[in-house]
């Protein structure tokens, strides 16, 4: 059975799940869901139409479902949906979506979001994410699957980052990341890829190196960039990695693709 601390203000509406406990000044809107065998440990703010999973763990001065940071918001009730087992540290904010960009935020389950970091609105992320202190995303962002973004990062706004990224600490993020992709520098430019995160995912030495030998053909072969990527289409057929990688630079929208600091046209 769980507890509410009588500090604490849960407002009428909201639905708070077995075995979950609310801490000391924690402030809960009307329209708030909270999954069972939670625990916000103390001056946790919930509000908007939030939706928490089962398991998670907040801790103080976490802001959850505000208003998005968005000149196109005009205080419709929008959503944020944040999926089980997630550990929420100190300071975090996580904003609604927008009506203009879905109405939704949308964040996996098993996140680990440590101190000061953000998710903007309308914001898509995966499973499995681990942010660093203070990584920031701006609004509309795609993140995939346990994705890695180090301390200080910043991710520009309608940027999409795939699964299995890892971002180095302090980089500012303004192009699409690949799947498995690893970026590094003060203006991220893509240095590999996230072969430690790879073989974490049970990926064997023969997939490494087809995928490490597609990368080096796509990134560092002869040619303009352009060219090498019309060439290594039918290596999708090699490997699931590969056809990934393929079609995500397919799928690009808003942004263009993070490549060497070379640009990716080094003969």
């Amino acid at each position: 059975m769980g507890t509410i601390d009588p500090t604490a203000r849960v407002e009428d509406g909201a639905v708070i799940g077995e075995g979950t406990t609310i801490g000391p000044y924690c402030i809960i809107g009307p329209n708030v869901v909270i999954g069972a065998n939670c625990k916000l440990i103390a001056h946790v703010h919930v509000t908007a139409q939030t939706t928490i999973g089962d398991g998670c763990t907040i801790y103080p001065f976490v802001s959850l479902g505000t208003p998005p940071q968005s000149l196109s918001y005009k205080g419709e009730l929008t959503r944020l949906e944040i999926g089980a087992g997630c550990t929420i540290r100190e300071s975090v904010t996580m904003n609604a979506g927008t009506v203009a960009g879905g109405g939704v935020t949308r964040v996996g389950e098993r996140g680990y979001f440590m101190n000061c970091s953000h998710v903007g609105h309308d914001c898509q992320v995966g499973n499995d994410v681990i942010f660093a202190t203070s990584a920031t995303l701006g609004g509309h962002c795609e993140i995939g699957d346990f994705v890695f973004i180090g301390g200080l990062s910043a991710v520009h706004q309608f940027t999409r980052i795939g699964p299995q990224v890892m971002v180095g600490g302090v980089c500012g993020v303004r192009g699409d990341i690949i799947p498995f992709g690893l970026v590094n520098g003060q203006y991220a430019s893509l240095e590999g890829l996230n072969i430690i995160g790879m073989k974490r995912r049970k990926f064997t030495k023969e997939r490494l190196a087809k995928v490490r030998s597609f990368y080096q053909k796509l990134f560092h072969g002869p040619g303009i960039f352009a060219e090498r990527l019309n060439a290594v289409q039918p290596m999708a057929a090699d490997d699931p990695a590969i056809a990934e990688i393929l079609a995500f630079i397919e799928q690009g929208k808003h942004r263009t693709l993070c490549l060497p600091a070379d640009g990716g046209n080094k003969p």
